[in-house]
């Protein structure tokens, strides 16, 4: 069963200079393509970014998030409380 996380950053939320940073330590840290995540999506105004992603598992998800945390709160960004819900279909192309 697949997931789709929804990331509303709050407070100073997440520009472009801070995605591309996170960006880079996760690769750094041999996460930058990932066991589960069958879609990321960066999106909306620069100053103050959202991200989407499809997960295959929950376990995925949240061994990521073990990885992802530090990194996010070394950067100053706040993720929130994901908005989470279940996929009922994926249509590619």
């Amino acid at each position: 069963m697949s997931f789709v996380f929804t990331f509303d950053p709050t407070g100073a939320g997440m520009t472009v200079a801070k995605y591309d940073q996170c960006i880079k330590k996760l690769e750094v840290a041999g996460q930058g393509s990932l066991k589960g995540r069958l879609y990321h999506v960066c999106y909306d105004d620069p100053a103050d970014l959202h991200v989407t992603d499809v997960w295959d598992t929950m376990e995925n998800f949240q061994a990521f998030g073990e990885t992802l945390m530090p990194i996010l709160q070394e950067i100053g960004v706040d993720p929130g409380q994901p908005k989470v819900n279940l996929v009922n279909n994926i249509i590619i192309g």
